[in-house]
């Protein structure tokens, strides 16, 4: 009996650890898109070398880093000085235009301003503006891209689209700045 039990308890902790894996690699779906010929979207959590390391995201994702050679300077200084202090959730979407605008210069700031990899989550959402689970909805994401700016766990402010005035990178420095 006590080694059923301790054979139960391994079969189940090993598939645990599995389910874990799995969740941990899949982090996005691919989803077909219906705007061309063989298109795709991604739906989930995202990463730059999702974007770079795929023919179908990397030539949009290219061409917008390249028309941005040096990123705006107040920006570079409001990521760099607050490090520490703030996270980002980005909700774009890999079919959407202003996405396809702002996400790479918005990797690029962070970039130039040696802001942390994990102060960053990328939700790419469907057209439908879903990301698994419900969180676009709780969110309120109801247009692309957004970028959510929270600092103690709570929303200090956010930059929808190209913003109020079509200057994205001088707001989200006002925002982070406040």
């Amino acid at each position: 009996m006590r080694n059923l039990l301790l054979t139960f308890i391994i079969v189940v902790a090993l598939n645990f650890v599995h389910g874990v894996k799995a969740q941990a690699q899949q982090q996005y779906v691919v989803l077909a898109d219906s705007s061309g010929d063989n298109a795709k979207m991604l739906r989930g959590i995202i990463g730059k070398n999702d974007l770079t390391g795929d023919t179908a995201f990397n030539k949009w994702y290219t061409e917008s880093q390249r028309i941005y050679p040096r990123p705006d300077t107040a920006l570079v200084n409001a990521f760099r000085n607050n490090k520490d202090k703030i996270y980002f959730l980005f909700f774009g979407g890999t079919w959407c235009e202003d996405t396809h605008f702002i996400l790479p210069k918005f990797y690029k700031v962070q970039e130039a301003s040696a802001f942390p990899d994990d102060h960053i989550t990328v939700y790419a959402v469907d057209r439908k503006k879903n990301v698994n689970g419900n969180l676009a909805h709780a969110m309120n994401i109801t247009r692309t891209p957004t970028i959510v700016v929270t600092k103690d766990g709570k929303e200090i402010g956010r930059l929808v689209e190209y913003g109020k005035t079509g200057h994205w990178d001088t707001e989200l420095a006002a925002i982070i700045n406040q």
